[in-house]
């Protein structure tokens, strides 16, 4: 019994240590915010790396998304809902939670895990060290950056994932539920909302901040050569997966009170 707490009081005490840490983070970098206007160059590149690298496996993923979420639910509305009522069903899911919720994820895999791996790469070759040696901040020069290119990109590639995926929602509805193009559409635009889609741009923003904060922080504070590297690899993308699931719930709490 003794062993049992002395372990979870441990495991408090790292658990509030890194929430600490991660705290100082986030407002070191909210204090350097202005260094983005001085470091355009790096920001473009990490939004080549978040954005455009990331598309394809966006659009990939996005096409399936689409088209699953178009069968499931036309299975659980056929004899209760009218037909034309899918491309509503379906429209309002990919625009409010799966395309933001998935390609969040998916990003998460790809980005965050490539963050770690690249900074944590740094810390324990000591080369976030040299910088403090040059006078150079690191959180200014490393990690400003990749936060504001993931801020900026996740939206972007929402986008594209909510045009693809209701493409592909609008393929399979017309190729093998039988119905007709104008029928989906028009049920699309029936209670279409913009706030609809400003709630799922903003998710993906917030969901971009929490990949690349959770990316770096795990990165810098990797320890123990290449097997400490692995390490914060994977936790950053269990973190940062974990993360955006409970932030999708309190966005969602906060944005579509009942």
């Amino acid at each position: 019994m003794g062993r049992l707490i002395s372990l979870l009081g441990h495991y408090l005490v790292v658990s509030v240590d890194a929430v600490g840490r991660f705290t100082l983070l986030c407002l070191e970098v909210l204090g350097n915010w202005t260094a983005i206007f001085r470091s355009r160059g790096r920001v473009v590149d990490q939004m080549m790396f978040v954005g455009v690298a990331s598309l394809p496996l966006i659009l990939l993923t996005s096409i399936f998304v689409g088209a699953v979420s178009t069968w499931q639910t036309a299975y659980q509305i056929k004899n209760y809902v009218p037909m034309r009522y899918l491309g509503t069903a379906v429209g309002r899911a990919i625009v409010i939670e799966l395309a933001p919720v998935l390609t969040a994820l998916v990003v998460a895999g790809r980005v965050g895990a490539g963050m770690a791996a690249e900074l944590g790469s740094m810390k324990v070759t000591e080369q976030v060290d040299a910088l403090d040696t040059l006078a150079i901040n690191p959180v200014r020069f490393l990690v400003v950056p990749r936060v504001v290119a993931g801020f900026i990109m996740l939206p972007i590639l929402t986008i594209f994932s909510d045009i693809i995926a209701i493409g592909g929602a609008l393929v399979v509805s017309v190729l093998f539920l039988g119905v007709s193009q104008e029928t989906f559409i028009s049920g699309l635009k029936l209670f279409f909302r913009p706030s609809d889609l400003l709630a799922g741009l903003f998710k993906a923003s917030m969901f971009g901040l929490i990949i690349s904060l959770v990316g770096c922080y795990q990165g810098l504070h990797a320890v123990g050569g290449a097997e400490g590297v692995g390490r914060s690899t994977t936790r950053a993308v269990v973190v940062a997966s974990v993360t955006i699931l409970i932030a999708d719930y309190l966005i969602a709490v906060l944005l579509f009170r009942q």
